[in-house]
């Protein structure tokens, strides 16, 4: 008998997902494209406001002139951007990973470090790539927020009305989500909002969760 998600509790929400998950997508992870945790950070600073496609069209020539942080520390800005231009924002971008992998030389002896405290002075990183090279590189139990996670977690009812900020999504995600499948987790709200839950013309008619979906918030027309 199918639990309608109007009358479940949040927690009943969530353990409904997260079985469904874990039996249809018990391996999952990011889609972008790296062989280290340098270039799992690189693409993910690249993916700021771009897709992960674009960013794997770019990286391989990218990570082929500059393979490491001791590569792309010597480097020009004017070098990485030509690498980088059809990204969105390209010029910051190809700043920040020149500037970024010099700290990492100066400050982290040319490796990644694991620590948020650290990740987050790098520039061009913030809270939601910290956590994400947090989870992916290191296997720590952090939660990346991007746009596709908030939306799927406002619309399937598992965070309140008022979590009206990454961070707050966040913090009641982690609140309700078992510490062992937190870095999935990220990964299956995220593929959800993709390539089921878009922001616009959402498709319904292929989501699992349809029949028993909340709606708390309206979809486009």
């Amino acid at each position: 008998m199918v639990r309608l998600f109007y009358l479940m509790t949040r927690q009943q929400r969530y353990e409904f997902l997260l079985d469904y998950f874990r039996q249809q997508q018990p391996v999952v992870t990011t889609e972008l494209q790296f062989d280290s945790p340098f270039q799992l950070l690189v693409a993910t600073i690249l993916s700021a406001q771009c897709t992960d496609k674009r960013v794997n069209e770019v990286t391989p020539t990218l990570f082929r002139h500059f393979p490491d942080a001791q590569t792309m520390a010597k480097a020009t800005e004017a070098e990485v951007l030509e690498d980088v231009k059809s990204v969105s924002y390209p010029n910051s971008k190809a700043r920040h990973l020149v500037d970024m992998a010099r700290m990492l030389m100066t400050d982290f002896h040319g490796e990644v470090p694991c620590e948020a405290e650290a990740l987050v002075k790098l520039p061009g990183v913030g809270r939601k790539t910290a956590n994400v090279v947090q989870a992916v590189a290191f296997g720590k139990p952090t939660m990346a927020v991007d746009t596709h996670v908030f939306r799927v977690s406002h619309r399937l009812g598992l965070v309140s009305r008022d979590a009206k900020t990454p961070v707050k999504v966040e913090q009641q995600l982690m609140k309700h989500i078992p510490t062992d499948d937190i870095p999935r987790a990220h990964h299956w709200l995220l593929l959800h909002g993709r390539y089921i839950c878009t922001s616009r013309a959402p498709h319904c008619d292929h989501c699992p969760f349809e029949s028993f979906c909340p709606k708390l918030i309206e979809r486009p027309k």
